[in-house]
């Protein structure tokens, strides 16, 4: 054989090893989070992708054989139990994910087992000291891949880039301020060499931000906060400048609220990040002396520049909010066809009740319909998008019921653009009972209610304003609603086992995979929602969202849970508390 001919088969052998060594070990960067979803079975970013939608394309576990499903590996995870709220990334053959209390972690992703662990030794016990600083419980809802490197979000505030391969600290920086009561609990997005991040703690009395920062060095590179600081300092932008007009009183004495602790979307064509904001603190808009005023930005969604932090558009799904209604939940991206033309769309399920349809590229509402029962407000004007508020729902200090209490939360929805619906984890019937306590003093410590200024007792006697919504079933905590954002009509719903769980998924297969709060695995066909899997795993308490991937051609469905209850707030946690664990699912024969 002439040796030309063998360099040049060594030469293609080469080259064809080098491809599919390539193709076995994909960097991931801006191009792979660009094209996060479309090929390939990683998920190399908390929502798949970076329009947030949850859809898998792989269908090799589909609507017809998803009853074979069963569990290729489980294994443990961390220590000190309590919640899972973390999506599990994939990459390359490896699940990444860290724990509530912020121990990351990496393990095969064929057999589960642990590669390396890196434990930031947050407190274990939640004392006096740590519920002065830690808002709403020892939480995680996730880790950032690029470059290599996974990029950990730590309770205490703590930001770190680890090696991807070893687990080795290669940077750690403080992102919150040292001697304030932030915390890190949402996943980090990378976005252009960017790592964006909020930090949570709106409770207790801080002033709302997102920052972005170096994936390099961990520098900070801009700050955005979401309300404004004391008037008689230089207002850090424009944004704020005009936010200021809508508060008053002393608000910046008490940080104000607007913390960002969960949505986070972007568009690489428009250039633009979205995040949404919490509530104002105190709640009650008399306790922020704002009576009538909107607060900005407060309970909004935010279009922010990624290069600058400069801001683009916003819409304010609650002006002046007095119910603690969050517009941080989950923001999805689609273009879809309403009113005879596509429209770029981002769209929430809110805490409030309300099933949001915006226009990403402006702000320009488009819709909004209840998927819960609601009584805070009876509709909203087309044209400026301003809810209606019910005068019955503003409280003094008399008692009034108001629903929702929170619609839906941090458990992520799907969208598949095969069925054009979004599958909500969501809670249709619940409510809550405000009053103004004229007492407050401002004291992080206190349990929650009467910290953020709203009196206890009297809800046998409670004012309830009239209603709308759909039809619910009186004391069901739970269900996951099938839901047309075109129509703004719901199209199937199943019982969500008594809460909202942990999340949703949705693929290429006619599937929707929901896990519930008391440990159930449950697939639905995605089309007009029919039981294909009911799995009840050991698991049965605080579920983490699932994600699918694909592995040496096998498809897995992932997920973490933890077998029992974590300690209580203000209580030590169990000596030997259950440990967390991280199962895999894949067809069986």
């Amino acid at each position: 054989m002439p040796r030309t001919f063998i360099r040049s088969a060594l030469l293609v052998f080469v080259l064809v090893g080098t491809g599919f060594a390539f193709l076995a070990a994909q960097r991931i960067d801006d191009a792979a989070l660009n094209g996060a979803g479309k090929q390939r079975g990683d998920w190399p970013t908390y929502g798949l992708d970076y329009a947030e939608t949850r859809y898998s394309p792989l269908n090799q576990i589909n609507a017809d054989n998803a009853d074979r499903l069963a569990r290729a590996w489980s294994v443990e995870i961390g220590v000190g139990g309590g919640g899972q709220e973390a999506t599990p990334l994939a990459a390359n053959g490896v699940l990444y994910s860290i724990t509530n209390w912020s121990v990351a972690f990496a393990v095969d992703a064929r057999s589960g087992k642990e590669l390396w662990r890196w434990d930031p030794r947050v407190d274990h016990v939640i004392d006096a000291v740590q519920t002065d600083r830690v808002c709403c419980g020892a939480v995680n809802r996730g880790v950032a891949l690029y470059n290599g490197k996974v990029i950990v979000p730590v309770l205490d505030g703590r930001l770190a880039a680890l090696d991807a391969a070893t687990g080795n600290v290669l940077w750690e920086v403080r992102a919150t301020p040292y001697d304030q009561p932030y915390t890190l609990t949402m996943a980090p997005r990378i976005v252009k060499n960017k790592i964006i991040i909020g930090g949570a703690g709106g409770e207790f009395f801080v002033r709302g931000y997102v920052s972005a920062f170096d994936v390099e060095t961990g520098k900070e590179l801009w700050r955005f906060y979401t309300v404004p600081g004391d008037p008689s300092k230089p207002f850090e932008n424009d944004a704020m400048r005009r936010a200021a007009a809508t508060w008053s009183g002393d608000w910046w004495k008490l940080g104000g609220g607007g913390s960002i602790w969960d949505g986070l979307s972007y568009d690489p064509d428009l250039d633009l990040i979205y995040v949404g904001t919490g509530n104002g603190t105190p709640w009650p808009e008399e306790l922020r002396h704002s009576k009538g005023l909107d607060n900005l930005y407060i309970c909004s969604i935010l279009a922010i520049k990624p290069d600058t932090g400069q801001l683009a558009w916003h819409y304010q799904a609650v002006p002046g909010d007095s119910w603690d209604y969050d517009s941080v939940q989950q923001l999805t991206l689609a273009d879809m066809t309403i009113g005879g033309r596509v429209r770029k769309v981002i769209m929430q399920a809110n805490k409030d009740g309300f099933f949001y349809v915006l226009d990403r590229a402006t702000g320009e509402f488009i819709s909004a319909a209840p998927f819960a029962r609601v009584s805070w407000a009876s509709g909203f004007d087309p044209k400026t998008g301003r809810p209606i508020i019910n005068p019955e729902a503003r409280y003094e200090t008399k008692p009034v019921r108001v629903a929702p209490s929170s619609a839906h939360s941090w458990a992520p929805m799907a969208f598949n653009p095969n069925t054009g619906l979004i599958y909500l984890p969501a809670t249709p019937d619940g409510s809550f009972v405000y009053a103004v306590n004229r007492d407050f003093v401002p004291t992080p410590g206190l349990p929650a209610v009467v910290r953020v200024g709203v009196a206890t007792g009297g809800a046998a006697n409670a004012i309830e304003p009239p209603s709308i919504g759909p039809a619910t079933i009186a004391g069901q905590r739970g269900v996951l609603l099938a839901w047309d954002p075109v129509l703004q009509k719901e199209r199937w719903r199943a019982d969500g086992g008594g809460g909202t769980g942990g999340g949703a998924l949705t693929t290429a297969g006619n599937l929707v995979f929901q896990v519930r709060q008391d440990g159930h695995l449950l697939a639905y066909r995605a089309d007009n929602g029919a039981k294909v899997l009911d799995v009840q795993t050991e698991l049965g308490a605080g579920m983490g969202p699932p994600i699918t991937y694909l592995v040496d051609g096998k498809q897995y469905v992932a997920f973490m849970g933890n077998p029992g209850g974590g300690a209580a707030r203000g209580a030590a946690a169990p000596a030997t508390p259950a440990a967390p664990k991280l199962l895999s699912f894949t067809l069986g024969n």
